[in-house]
């Protein structure tokens, strides 16, 4: 198995990026509410960090929704919790 969160924090500024979920091919998303974006770990710890400026996506919840469409959620996605959700509106506001 392979560590995910040490490649996103390694991408990200935040230095505890918030868990998202793991997606339908198994890659761990991560969120940095610093710099909006995503960091995206593939099960074979090749990673990613997606800046949501340079996307068709304008908040964390399109991202979440995106993919879902696109890979589905095996895991999550975890952004409706209470302190989560209102962590997200207040990024979003």
């Amino acid at each position: 198995m392979v560590c995910t969160e040490r490649p996103a924090r390694e991408l990200l500024t935040q230095g505890r990026p918030l868990f998202l979920g793991v997606d339908g091919e198994g890659a761990a998303h991560y969120w940095d509410s610093y710099e909006f974006a995503v960091a995206v770990v593939a099960a074979d710890g090749e990673a990613e960090k997606v800046e949501l400026a340079e996307t068709s996506f304008e908040t964390l919840s399109e991202w979440c929704e995106y993919t879902r469409g696109e890979r589905g959620w095996d895991v999550g996605p975890h952004v409706g919790g209470l302190l989560v959700g209102d962590l997200v509106q207040g990024v979003e506001a």
